[in-house]
């Protein structure tokens, strides 16, 4: 079925004006009603073998919130001490923001994507294939969630790729998440503190292409280097307007 151009439109809107947010006001209650809402859409996305691999754990004490953000502010420190140049955000956030979710992935779940369980050189290409499968299905159901709270009149923020096995140690018993399963992202939303702002966006034109790729488009190791070192300090926290 074709979408009607109204119905691009709203998305697109939607799309748009989905804005990372690190500051929320502390004085707002999410509605249940709300929660279910967002993750009735984060249950709709598609999943390879439609395995769907997700569990969804609503966050409303307090005291978890404040454990979260001291967990993630040592993060940022233990980063500082390796010398890791990574221009980090205030995870103080997370404490005083009125909706926190917590992804869980089953990686149990891969089994259900091309793969032989025979330990052989060929299975763990296709295992490594599964992963990511895996990993984009999830993503796309976080994607959702975001848009949905965006369309609620919520400013998000997508706490990414928590893979480091001392964060999982300690969040796990925390949050009661079984041994077999992994903690991936957490979301936080809320009506922001201060206005939120668009961040900057490659134009269409550096990244569509017709039928093979534009070699004029790929960008050299140096290319990526430059960037890295130049500019992507100012493109992760600038108002779009303000980029140079």
């Amino acid at each position: 079925m074709k979408a009607e151009p109204d119905q691009y439109t709203s998305l697109m809107a939607v799309v748009r004006n989905r804005m990372t947010n690190r500051a929320f006001k502390p004085d707002c209650t999410i509605p249940t009603q709300h929660y279910e809402m967002i993750l009735e859409a984060a249950r709709h996305a598609p999943s390879g073998a439609n395995a769907q691999p997700w569990h969804y754990i609503v966050i409303t004490e307090p005291e978890t919130k404040s454990l979260l953000a001291d967990r993630f502010k040592a993060e940022q420190k233990a980063r500082a001490r390796v010398k890791m140049k990574f221009p980090t955000p205030n995870y103080e956030g997370i404490r005083s923001a009125p909706g926190v979710i917590i992804v869980v992935a089953d990686f149990r779940f891969i089994k259900a994507f091309p793969v032989l369980n025979d330990g052989s050189d060929t299975d763990r290409m296709y295992k490594q294939n599964a992963e990511r499968i895996l990993l984009q299905s999830v993503a796309a159901s976080v994607m959702s969630a975001h848009l949905a709270a965006s369309a609620l009149g919520y400013a998000v923020w997508w706490i990414t790729a928590i893979g480091q096995k001392a964060i999982q140690q300690e969040l796990k018993p925390l949050l009661a998440v079984p041994d077999e399963l992994d903690i991936i992202d957490i979301m936080c939303f809320g009506p922001p503190l201060k206005a939120s702002y668009k961040r900057w966006k490659k134009d269409l034109n550096q990244i569509l292409h017709w039928d093979r790729f534009d070699p004029a488009l790929f960008p050299t190791d140096d290319d990526i280097d430059t960037w890295i070192r130049e500019h992507r300090h100012h493109v992760m926290y600038r108002d779009e307007s303000r980029i140079d």
